[in-house]
């Protein structure tokens, strides 16, 4: 076995990856969607379960409820016939056994329950039948939840001694207000929720008409077909796949707000930003090439060269974009000496003023365009990566040669493009800054 993995970890580091390879895309009987890229040298398969169950969905006063019922699902599993119920060290030494690797994480959108596995077909079919155990009957034993949720809790207070958090924190909360985006975890969040809370909540968002499916390895679309059946065979059929009620969009900002939050640290943490763009936003591309110049391209970007070079303000300045199912947050973020804060954070926003105005130089496009096309490649070396954008085509829906096109799209955009996508998009007049640092 041993030596059948480092066969496999060879081939996963020998195996060039290209963009050319087509995603296959069928609707399963129950309503699954399933996304199947066919990856024939290398002896493995990863499948990823996605759910519209992220933390987004947790609920009034129950923050946190998605990310417990995703880090219980790992705690054990239930009996079922003549199957043993398995404890944690149980469950975790049966996938061991396997050579094989399963997990579940939530975010703010999406609940993703991984599996990897060998395509010997002895491994492969004991992998798939306890994934679809571990699917439908979690155990959630409470005794395990008191334990993890102290734990929790005790990480969440260390993280309010941290000026970083409590900066991110605070700009967060600036940005999105009350949307689920904006919520954090707290201790009393937590001590709200219950075992049965998360059954109640894999009951309700675990249902097959609801999954999509994504699967990269080394399978044809018969036998993906019949494993996805398999995986998805106990959990409760749906006749009417009821939509969820739909979450509220994030609201723009109105006007400017300022945050100065007294702190005592070493360095002044810096946030500036607004709620951005969803994944879908039409502008999604000329906004991610125009920010590579802005502040996305490390020591080539605007903000570096003003920020860093010229004034020698901060040691590290960056701007990204994060969209998500909603508007996720533009931010630019820096640390800098508490007596240099205040200049730092003029100079950056002067930076990103000027940039919403008049957008990119061609030579800063051109160079970008280099850099971006130049490194797609590497977006798609590995099967894990190969995953990620997979999934990500499947749960936005994008189309399904879009990887094939993305570097001609890119290659497309022009200045006039980017400048306009950010003055559709950003409104530096009316941006949340936040301040943490020892008082002037």
């Amino acid at each position: 076995m041993k030596k059948y993995l480092l066969a496999c970890l060879c081939c996963l580091i020998l195996t060039p990856a290209s963009a050319g390879i087509p995603i296959q895309f069928w609707m399963m009987d129950n309503g699954a969607k399933v996304y199947l890229m066919e990856v024939p040298n290398l002896p493995m398969v990863d499948f990823q379960l996605e759910f519209d169950a992220g933390s987004r969905r947790d609920g009034k006063n129950t923050s946190g409820l998605a990310q417990a019922t995703a880090m219980m699902m790992s705690k054990g599993i239930q009996a079922q016939g003549n199957l043993p119920a398995l404890d944690e060290n149980q469950l975790g030494e049966a996938w061991a056994d396997l050579g094989a690797v399963a997990g579940a994480n939530a975010s703010l959108d999406r609940m993703s329950l991984s599996l990897r596995s060998l395509t010997r077909p002895e491994l492969l079919d004991a992998a798939i039948e306890l994934a679809a155990r571990q699917l439908a009957f979690p155990a959630f034993p409470s005794e395990v939840w008191q334990t993890e949720r102290q734990r929790w809790i005790a990480s969440i207070k260390e993280a309010e001694t941290k000026p970083g958090a409590l900066a991110a924190r605070a700009f967060s909360q600036a940005v999105f207000g009350s949307h689920p985006y904006g919520v954090e975890n707290t201790a009393e969040s937590l001590e709200a929720i219950d075992t049965d809370m998360m059954a109640d909540f894999h009951a309700t968002h675990f249902v097959p008409c609801r999954a999509k499916i994504s699967i990269v390895g080394s399978i044809g679309r018969e036998q993906a077909n019949e494993l996805v059946e398999q995986l998805l065979h106990a959990l409760p059929s749906s006749d009417s796949c009821e939509l969820l009620p739909l979450v509220d969009e994030v609201k723009p900002l109105t006007e400017a707000k300022r945050v100065d939050i007294a702190f005592e640290s070493a360095q002044a943490h810096v946030f500036i930003g607004q709620p951005g763009i969803a994944r879908q936003h039409p502008d999604y591309l000329p906004l991610i090439v125009g920010n590579y110049v802005l502040g996305g391209g490390g020591f080539v970007s605007r903000l570096t060269e003003q920020v860093r070079e010229k004034r020698g303000l901060s040691y590290s300045v960056y701007s990204y974009f994060s969209p998500g199912q909603h508007a996720g947050a533009f931010t630019v973020g820096l640390q800098t000496r508490p007596d240099q804060a205040q200049q730092a954070t003029e100079v950056a926003t002067q930076v990103v003023n000027e940039f919403v105005k008049n957008g990119p130089t061609e030579k800063e496009l051109e160079a970008a365009k280099n850099f971006l096309i130049g490194g797609f490649a590497l977006r798609l070396d590995s099967n894990r990566k190969l995953m990620d954008n997979l999934s990500n085509i499947a749960w936005f829906d994008l189309p399904l040669d879009y990887l094939d096109h993305w570097t001609e799209l890119v290659d497309k955009i022009t200045v006039s493009d980017i400048q306009q996508a950010f003055a559709r998009n950003l409104q530096p007049e009316r941006m949340v800054t936040v301040v943490l640092g020892p008082a002037p």
